[in-house]
């Protein structure tokens, strides 16, 4: 028996060992640094941890490529998970045999025969661990530093993958030799590297170009004291994101920081080629997209050629700047894919040139350009006047209103203009094209004395027609009518009907500017369009404080488009109820009619009846309840409205929650 006890004590002393021994391997790996004595590997399914808790470095794979392993960081705090450094993407491991340790003063990624796939490839220096940070920066620490924020020997932020982080920097570095730039993931779930690429070009006047191998596709536009590109909305520093960029001998580089606490922003290349701002959104758990590019055709490179310009708001998109005539004459007017425009008259450089002045547009293509930050804009315009092959000029920065000078000495590419943003640009003529300019600014003066006159001759008359008009309008305001009147038709204030689903309120309807829409709708691009019917396009727009809305713009070649805008604010503006989309604004400017509606995501009621596999999501009970829900909507026009209309133009639309 005592053998026997004996026997049964070893036995667990050895389990105890055995144990203890496997506890210990598995907590060898410090929260969030990796010694020269340490390893880490796939089996062990440890990973290091920043000190914050805020991101994680460790060995992944993804559900469509399960048997390749690659080394990556991604967020710890976010539930999604998001990666935003890989390191052995374009050398992945075969099998979930894997190590990554310190050997021979690098950092570096063994295979299950001990081959290096990966390393550091560093040849000087002594390493004493590998650290991942807060920021998300993975470094090795020097053996001779004792300095926390400085003596890395190598960094995960010196080469990107796909993902611009917060203090991580684009750009060139005379320091290190290294230029850094995104490249994008091959396909959404295959980390290997893509097609597509970010750079900063840091000679002249920087601007970060996106390219699809080694062609152009979109360009930022140059930094602008502010930020790159036009003076938009989207692109302008909030008040917790601020841009940082440094042109100098030692680096020409870019970066920014997030000055607030739990935000979590970053800036990502997608497999597409689409580049874009994100930050993560808790209560919805999901990346917001606060701006991207390209947004529409006038984004793309060189869409209008030489000496064009796009503007999204014209049909073609694409036009000749002044004093410029499409170079192909067989073509009525300048197609979006026409090789640009051509000088009516030859430039002189006699003294006899000036300049056209181009407002709210997107710099050219700074390849070919020239810039001084110790003089204004006059001096600039002499010297741009002085040299033959200045073909326009422009501030280099516009802060206090504009300061520096860039001037183009080649042909002027990549042109657009901005509803809203962009700055001047000055684009040298010749004598003749400005004299045309002068001789019919002449003949305008000469016509508005005679048409004054003529006005003066006229003012009786004039009298008698308006006090005729005001009567007219008491009874039906015509078609034809003016801006005015038909503004003050439809801005509305009365009490709204007291009825079992109503409470009694002041009904004000918002009368919206042209440009708050524009801006709302990205200049009514096609990305935003939701729809098409009669009497216009419907396209979702998104306010600057975040609210969502839906705009019918009102074809301008339709009458009845006329008649359908005043019917549907006359009536729809009066009918509230919880089953009818409600009717938030109007907007009346020049030629343009508006209609901003509230919006409302899931469609209408018949893209979930009649579809396979919508259909399933609506029990009985919840059809039960629409029904009951569009029966009330049709017995309040009926009966319970103060205007009892036939419900036969209106939209009920199924958004998804009860409104019984």
């Amino acid at each position: 028996m005592r053998s026997i006890s004996n026997y049964h004590h070893a036995y667990t002393f050895i389990m105890f060992i055995f144990f203890a021994l496997i506890v210990f391997q598995a907590f060898s790996i410090s929260a969030k640094t990796l010694s020269a004595t340490e390893s880490l590997t796939i089996s062990s399914n440890k990973t290091i941890t920043s000190s914050g808790e805020i991101f994680e470095l460790g060995f992944f794979n993804l559900p469509s490529t399960s048997s390749r392993w690659y080394l990556g960081i991604w967020y710890k705090k976010i539930s999604r998970r998001t990666y935003v450094w890989v390191a052995n993407r374009d050398n992945p491991l075969s099998s979930p045999h894997g190590t990554l340790r310190i050997f021979d003063n690098n950092l570096a990624i063994f295979d299950q025969s001990d081959t290096p796939v990966w390393s550091t490839n560093l040849t000087k220096g002594h390493v004493r661990s590998a650290e991942l940070l807060d920021n998300g920066n993975f470094v090795l620490r020097d053996l001779n530093s004792n300095d926390p924020a400085d003596g890395f020997l190598w960094q995960s932020f010196d080469f990107p993958t796909d993902t611009l982080l917060p203090e991580m920097k684009l750009g060139w570095d005379n320091r290190t030799g290294l230029n850094r730039f995104l490249r994008s993931w091959k396909a959404p779930d295959d980390p290997s590297s893509g097609d597509f690429s970010t750079k900063l070009k840091t000679n002249g006047f920087p601007e970060f170009y996106v390219c699809n191998k080694e062609l152009i596709m979109y360009r930022s536009g140059p930094w602008n004291g502010i930020r790159f590109g036009s003076d938009v909305p989207e692109t302008k520093p909030t008040d917790y994101l601020v841009y940082n960029f440094t042109a100098s001998n030692e680096e020409v580089t870019y970066s920014y920081l997030v000055t607030k606490t739990n935000i979590y922003s970053r800036i990502l290349l997608s497999s597409t080629g689409l580049f874009e701002r994100l930050t993560w959104l808790e209560t919805a758990k999901t990346w917001d997209q606060l701006w991207y590019s390209p947004k529409d055709q006038c984004d793309n490179y060189k869409q209008c050629g030489s000496y064009g310009y796009c503007d999204s708001s014209t049909s073609p998109s694409c036009n000749c700047i002044k004093g410029f005539e499409p170079r192909n004459e067989q073509v009525p007017g300048l197609r979006d894919d026409s090789d640009g425009c051509v000088r009516k008259t030859r430039l002189s450089c006699n003294g006899g040139d000036g300049f056209v002045r181009l407002k709210k547009m997107k710099l050219p293509d700074t390849k070919a350009t020239n810039v001084d930050r110790r003089i204004g804009l006059k001096e600039c315009e002499e010297r741009c006047l002085k040299d033959c092959n200045c073909t326009a000029f422009a501030s280099s920065d516009i802060r206090n209103g504009g300061s520096g000078c860039v001037v183009w000495t080649g042909e002027i590419l990549d042109v657009r203009n901005h509803a809203n943003g962009g700055q001047d640009l000055y684009v040298r003529l010749a004598a003749a094209d400005l004299e045309d300019r002068r001789g019919r600014n002449r003949k305008i003066i000469g016509l508005s004395i005679g048409v004054s006159i003529f006005f003066l001759l006229s003012l009786i008359i004039f009298c008698f027609w308006k006090r005729k008009q005001k009567r007219l309008i008491a009874t039906e305001t015509p078609i034809g009518e003016s801006q005015d009147s038909l503004v003050n038709e439809v801005v509305i204030s009365s009490k709204i009907y007291t009825s079992r689903e109503m409470k009694t309120e002041d009904l004000e309807l918002q009368l919206m500017d042209f440009e708050t829409i524009a801006m709302a709708t990205n200049n009514f691009s096609d990305y935003n369009k939701l729809g098409q019917g009669g009497f216009g396009i419907v396209y979702k727009g998104k306010l600057l404080n975040g609210k969502e809305i839906a705009v019918k713009r009102l074809s301008k070649m339709s009458l009845q488009g006329v008649d359908e805008f005043k019917n549907e604010v006359r009536v729809i503006a009066r009918l509230q109820h919880i089953n009818l989309v409600r009717l938030l604004g109007c907007c009346v400017d020049g030629d343009e009619k508006i209609l901003i509606y509230e919006y409302l995501e899931n469609l209408s009621l018949d893209s979930h009846l009649f579809d396979k596999n919508r259909c399933s999501n609506l029990n009985w009970q919840m059809r039960f309840d629409i029904t009951k829900g569009i029966a009330r909507g049709l017995l309040y026009l009926h009966q319970d409205s103060r205007l009892r209309i036939i419900h036969r133009d209106l939209k009920d639309v199924w958004t998804g929650r009860d409104r019984s």
